[in-house]
């Protein structure tokens, strides 16, 4: 893929990734034709702005585990209450970097 292209899509969505991640992101993009560029503009990512402010709002009920899909988490910090506050506590400092992951877990298995 253009080289142009790639810088284009690290610039603008730099910020939905761990910092640590985006070398194998920019190889991953470089290595792919240019007939998946069209796949690679429609993905979406989660933003992990508003899955802190959903995790500060409603994050006892495990909405802002719902909302990055970990489904299991959702539920667990739904019946708990949030793990009784603490784990809602834990989760107002981890939510943005369960929320990078998620969305490079979710690059992966689109492009692999």
């Amino acid at each position: 893929m253009d080289s142009q292209k790639v810088d284009m899509f690290m610039m603008s969505n730099a910020k939905f990734f761990e910092s640590h991640h985006l070398g194998a992101v920019r190889e991953k993009l470089l290595s792919l034709d240019e007939s998946k560029w069209s796949l690679v503009q429609t993905m979406q990512f989660k933003d992990p702005t508003t899955s802190l402010i959903v995790s500060l709002l409603g994050g006892g009920l495990g909405i802002d585990r719902f909302l990055i899909g970990d489904t299991g988490m959702g539920v667990g910090k739904l019946l708990t209450c949030g793990g009784l506050g603490i784990w809602t506590i834990i989760d107002w400092f981890l939510i943005m970097g369960a929320t990078r992951e998620k969305n490079m877990e979710n690059f992966q298995n689109t492009l692999y």
